[in-house]
C-alpha cells in the first residue's frame, strides 16, 4: 500500500486521532518528590567490609544499594556517651569498689558496723542510676 493510498486522516502525525494517541504514551508513573532517589553518598569502607556487604545483599537477594537503605530504615544505632554519662559511669565503678570493701570489712567485724555505710552508698547509687 503506497502512502497516497492511505487515509489521510490515519497517515498525518498531526491529526486529531494521532494527537490522542501521543498524549497517552503508558510506561512506568512519575514518582512523587520524596520517592525520588536524588543524593549520592561514596562510601570508603575496607576490603572485608565490602566483601560482607556484598555476600549479606547477596543473600537478601537486594542489590548493594537497596541491603544499605534497609539497613538505615530498620536499624538502631546507640548514641555514645555524653562526658556527663561517663563520669556517672566511673562514680558508680568506685561506688561498686567501695561497696566490696564494706562488704569485706562486714564479713570480719560483723554486720552492724557496716549497715549504715552500706545504705548511703546505695542511695547514692540509685540515685545515680536514675540520672542515667
Amino acid at each position: 500500500m503506497f502512502w497516497c493510498d492511505q487515509n489521510p486522516e490515519k497517515a498525518s502525525r498531526w491529526s486529531k486521532k494521532a494527537k490522542l494517541k501521543m498524549t497517552n504514551k503508558g510506561g512506568r508513573p512519575r514518582l512523587s518528590a520524596s520517592q525520588k532517589k536524588k543524593y549520592k553518598v561514596d562510601v570508603k569502607m575496607s576490603t572485608e567490609d565490602y566483601y560482607t556487604l556484598k555476600s549479606k545483599a547477596m543473600k537478601a537477594g537486594m542489590t548493594k544499594s537497596e541491603y544499605i537503605r534497609q539497613c538505615i530504615n530498620n536499624s538502631s544505632v546507640r548514641e555514645r556517651l555524653s562526658p556527663e554519662h561517663q563520669k556517672q559511669i566511673r562514680q558508680l565503678c568506685g561506688m561498686a569498689n567501695n561497696l566490696n570493701q564494706i562488704a569485706r570489712k562486714a564479713n570480719a567485724q560483723g554486720y552492724s558496723n557496716a549497715r549504715s555505710k552500706y545504705l548511703h552508698l546505695a542511695k547514692q547509687i540509685d540515685q545515680l542510676l536514675n540520672q542515667l
